[in-house]
């Protein structure tokens, strides 16, 4: 990942983003995490998606490097590293509830109806209560 301003291809803020998470692992990897409250490595490993576990390694890791998660060791287990969204990660939530609505207005998906309708009816509350369960005091 670029260190810095000038190591982007270009400072287009539309090639940034696509530079951090333009392939289709990232943001898989972001829907488990959001919405399927996976943590570990091995929840990601078994989401379906068929990631190969070198990629999964690299995009978790690009990840951190760009706050959008962070990681943190298990103290009953150090080789399980439990993920968990950043607030620059949140902020990332309306976009991804948009690409989910815009593809199941226009695809047959297997998103649950009742889901999908949730978060068209009342986008901002649906936002609201999944970024309420990475709260410190949600459980």
């Amino acid at each position: 990942m670029p260190a810095s301003m000038a190591d982007w291809r270009s400072q287009c803020p539309l090639n940034i983003a696509l530079e951090i998470f333009g392939d289709r692992w990232t943001l898989l990897i972001l829907r488990d995490l959001l919405f399927k409250r996976f943590s570990t490595y091995r929840e990601f490993q078994g989401s379906g998606e068929g990631v190969a576990t070198n990629i999964l390694a690299d995009r978790l890791k690009k990840l951190v490097e760009q706050g959008i998660i962070t990681g943190a060791r298990s103290t009953e287990d150090a080789r399980i590293i439990s993920y968990k969204p950043t607030a620059k990660g949140l902020d990332l939530l309306p976009v991804v509830v948009e690409m989910i609505l815009w593809a199941a207005r226009y695809e047959k998906t297997a998103a649950p109806p009742r889901l999908i309708r949730h978060m068209s009816r009342d986008r901002a509350s649906f936002i609201a209560e999944t970024r309420a369960r990475f709260e410190p005091d949600a459980s």
